[in-house]
Formats: structure tokens, C-alpha cells, sequence
């Protein structure tokens, strides 16, 4: 996500802050490179020019140029502006309204509208605590009506029961007095999308709008078709007058201009972002966070919310005492394990780190995910004593081990050894306390120092 970007944006920043004082050529060459990085990922070009326009005046004034720091003040200016460029805050869904909340996802054909109805619907179920009904109604795609049932069925939503001979509007009209009768929060719409805009398309979304009149229209815009998701945008809100809008396949854009340039073009906010095909991958645009992503600050808080859904405050206080005493053992380095796939790819959760955004685009996903099933798989062909002393695990049960997970003995030798370094490393940095962590990480804040060959040590410890 933003690889391209961010690398350039880099590059531009190092020059200024390995400056010193700066003077107006200098900002001026600045913006020049910002402004060429921005159009090449793929930014509307109005935007580039208002935000390099914003940047420059606040970076040249007398203050600035002769400060020490001219250089950080020029990034913190960047920040802001990528900030305000986004939309500032995240907008939020208009559902505080009496119920059934009613949310109509629109957009052309292959844009992600089925599977992100899912993934809403599993947000607004687990996080926000309300109960939802996903309605099909694109009837021109059968398979689009089959698809939003099943997926319904793996997150445990409730669906109408959608025949593909019925009318939209009709469909629409019957599941809201289903959701009106049934005590539904939000009812989701997931509307016929076509290869284009055109006036039989919007027709019908404007009788299915008028029949039932949504609270919230949200289109579904894939991301990777940058600009042209931008004129898709504009073309729709002429037509249906948007309430925001869902970006998919975010994590599959390098470059990003379709969320840099959405805001301030259509004036509709990015309400959420698609990272990933899981039902789980659906995120609340934040555009401060973003920004930070953008500029290699990393994404904390993001990073914490993950963690804070899969953690268990009990079971991380035990692991405590357990690190301390020396007793971590491999059933606990599993539960690690599945904690961390739980909270998404191992390259979405390395950009989050600060200083770290560079090391996200050299881990596949994909490699990571298959050593971390290979991994599972060697200590589950263990035995419970063999999980909790690897110590007794001598040549035949190492060839045990590797029969029962379809690997190597060399592979269940590297894991032994891997752990056991991890293990003492986890034990050092316990006795070192907070500060000596933090010393050892080489510090949140900057490049991370140590905690650069620390984490890649780990990455190791996958494989």
C-alpha cells in the first residue's frame, strides 16, 4: 500500500533534513519532487497542485527557513496537508437513526459490492453490537445472490432469501418490512452494479432509492483503477447524491492516488477501506492514520486496536510470568502464533510499526502465511510433553514429528533451534525491564535501530 510513494516521499525528505537551515530554492526544488511523486502515484493533478501550493507557503516563512528543524517542520506541514487532503477526521455511518438503519452499497460490476456488503455486515455486528440483515439485490448475477448468502452463512448474518425472478425494488421494499418486523439495527442493500455507468443502471438505483429511502448511499470503488475510480465516483454522486464511499483492494495499490485525490475531488468522504479478501478486512478510514502510514510513521493506534480484539489480559499476564520464570514454552509461542494471523498479514502489521514501513513491501504475505501453517503444523505433531520441554525431543521423535506435519527433520531441528533463541531473547528482554526494552528496540520513534535486526530475527523464526 503507497510503496511507491512513500519510497519517493523518502527520498525528497532525506535531502531536507540532512540540511540544516533551508532557503526558498531549496523548498521550492522540495516541492518540485513532491509534486512529480504525487502525479506519479497517480494523483489528480488540481490536488497535487493545491496541496504542493499549501505546503510551500507554510514552509516559507521567515521562521521556518532559518529554524534548525526546517527540515521536520517541512514533513510535519506534509503530514498536515495529506491530513486535510483525506477528509481530516473519519466520517462516520449515519445508523443512529430508528432502526432498521438502512445502508445501499452501489457500483459497477467487479468492484468488491458482494463481498464488501460481508464484510460491513461483520463490522456492524462485532463491532458496533447491532443486528444485521444483508439483502441481495442484483438480480442479473445469480451468482452475486449465492455469493452474499454463503458468505452470510460463514459470519453468521442473517440474509434474505432473495429469488433471482424478482424485482429490485420489489426485493428492497419486502426485506425492509422483513427488517422492520424481524427488529433488524441495519439492513444492507447490495445493489446490481454494470461494466459502466449507464442510465438503465442508474435508473433502477434511483427507483430502488426512492422506494425505500437508505440512510446511507455508499459506493464501492476499487482502488487499483486509480483515477477512473475517481471519475466512476463523480459520475454516481451526480446521479444518486453519495454519502461516502468503500475503497477495495487498497492493499494491492502501490500507489495510491484514488485515496489521496477522492476527498478533494468528489467531496465525499472514504468511509472505509478493503485490505484483503477476509471477511475481517474492512477498515474505518482514518486519514490522519493514513498520513502517517504515507510518510513511514507507522500506524500505532491502528496496530494497537488489532491487538487489543485478540488479546486476552489474563492470558497475557500469565505469559508475563511465564517469560520472567523461563517457562515459555511451544504451546504458548503457538498461541502467539495464531493470535498475530488473526490480526491480518504480516506486511500490513510491519507498516504500522514506525520506521518500519520500508521492511512491509519485502514480506509476501502469502510465503509468511504458509510458513506459519508449516510451523503449526510441526508443533501440533508434538506431543503435549514434547510442547512444553523440547528438551526430551531427541532423533526419533524428531522424525515423528516431521512424518506427522508433511515436513523435514531439518526443518523441525530449525523450529527447535529457532525457538530456543527467541526464547532466551524474550528472557534477557524481561530482565532488562521497560526501558532496557525500549533501548533494545532502539526507540518507537525512530528507525528502530536493533529492533530492526530484532524483528527480522523473528521473521526468521517463521521459517
Amino acid at each position: 500500500m503507497f510503496e511507491s510513494l512513500q519510497s519517493k516521499l523518502d527520498a525528497v525528505f532525506k535531502k531536507i533534513t540532512g540540511r540544516g537551515t533551508l532557503n526558498q530554492s531549496d523548498i521550492e526544488t522540495a516541492m518540485k519532487e513532491v509534486r512529480m511523486a504525487l502525479l506519479e502515484a497517480d494523483v489528480n493533478y488540481g490536488v497535487v497542485k493545491d496541496f504542493t501550493a499549501k505546503v510551500a507557503a507554510k514552509a516559507k516563512g521567515e521562521d521556518i527557513l532559518k529554524s534548525l528543524s526546517a527540515g521536520q517542520q517541512v514533513i510535519k506541514f506534509v503530514h498536515e496537508e495529506l491530513i486535510a487532503m483525506m477528509g481530516s477526521q473519519a466520517a462516520e455511518l449515519n445508523i443512529k437513526v430508528a432502526p432498521p438503519a438502512i445502508i445501499m452499497l452501489v457500483g459497477l460490476q467487479g468492484s468488491g459490492k458482494t463481498t464488501s456488503a460481508a464484510k460491513l455486515a461483520r463490522y456492524l455486528e462485532t463491532e458496533e453490537k447491532r443486528r444485521v440483515l444483508l439483502v441481495p439485490a442484483d438480480v442479473y448475477r445469480p451468482a452475486a445472490i449465492e455469493q452474499l448468502k454463503t458468505l452470510a452463512r460463514q459470519i453468521g448474518v442473517q440474509v434474505f432469501d432473495t429469488k433471482p425472478e424478482s424485482d429490485p425494488v420489489v426485493i428492497a421494499k419486502d426485506a425492509l418490512e422483513m427488517a422492520q418486523k424481524g427488529a433488524f439495527d441495519v439492513m444492507i442493500l447490495d445493489t446490481a452494479g454494470r461494466l459502466q455507468i449507464d442510465q438503465e443502471l442508474m435508473s433502477e438505483l434511483s427507483d430502488i432509492s426512492g422506494a425505500v429511502q437508505p440512510h446511507e448511499i455508499l459506493l464501492v470503488v476499487d482502488a487499483m483503477t486509480g483515477q477512473e475510480a475517481v471519475n466512476v465516483a463523480k459520475g454516481f454522486d451526480a446521479a444518486l447524491e453519495l454519502d461516502g464511499l468503500i475503497l477495495t483492494k487498497l492493499d494491492g495499490d502501490a500507489r495510491g492516488g484514488a485515496a489521496l485525490s477522492m476527498r478533494a475531488v468528489t467531496g465525499k468522504p472514504i468511509k472505509f477501506i478493503g485490505i484483503g479478501e477476509k471477511s475481517e478486512a474492512l477498515e474505518v478510514f482514518h486519514p490522519e492514520r493514513m498520513a502517517s502510514r504515507i510518510l513511514g510513521m507507522g500506524d500505532v493506534l491502528t496496530l494497537i486496536e488489532k491487538a487489543a480484539k485478540e488479546i486476552n489480559v489474563d492470558e497475557t499476564l500469565e505469559l508475563q510470568k511465564k517469560i520472567k520464570k523461563n517457562t515459555f514454552s511451544l504451546q504458548d509461542f503457538l498461541g502467539q502464533l495464531r493470535m498475530i494471523k488473526k490480526m491480518g498479514d504480516m506486511g500490513s502489521i510491519v507498516s504500522m510499526i514506525p520506521g518500519m514501513g520500508k521492511m512491509a513491501d519485502k514480506i509476501d504475505p502469502a510465503v509468511v502465511e504458509k510458513e506459519m501453517k508449516r510451523t503449526e503444523a510441526i508443533i501440533l505433531s508434538m506431543t503435549p510433553g514434547e510442547r512444553d520441554n523440547p528438551s526430551i525431543i531427541n532423533g526419533s521423535r524428531r522424525k515423528r514429528i516431521a512424518a506427522g506435519s508433511g515436513t523435514s527433520v531439518e526443518e523441525v531441528n530449525r523450529l527447535l533451534k529457532q525457538f530456543l533463541e527467541m526464547k532466551n531473547m524474550m528472557s534477557k528482554i524481561s530482565k532488562m525491564g521497560l526501558g532496557g526494552l525500549m533501548k533494545g528496540m532502539g526507540g518507537l520513534g525512530g528507525k528502530l535501530g536493533g529492533g530492526m535486526s530484532g524483528l527480522s530475527n523473528l521473521m526468521k523464526g517463521l521459517k
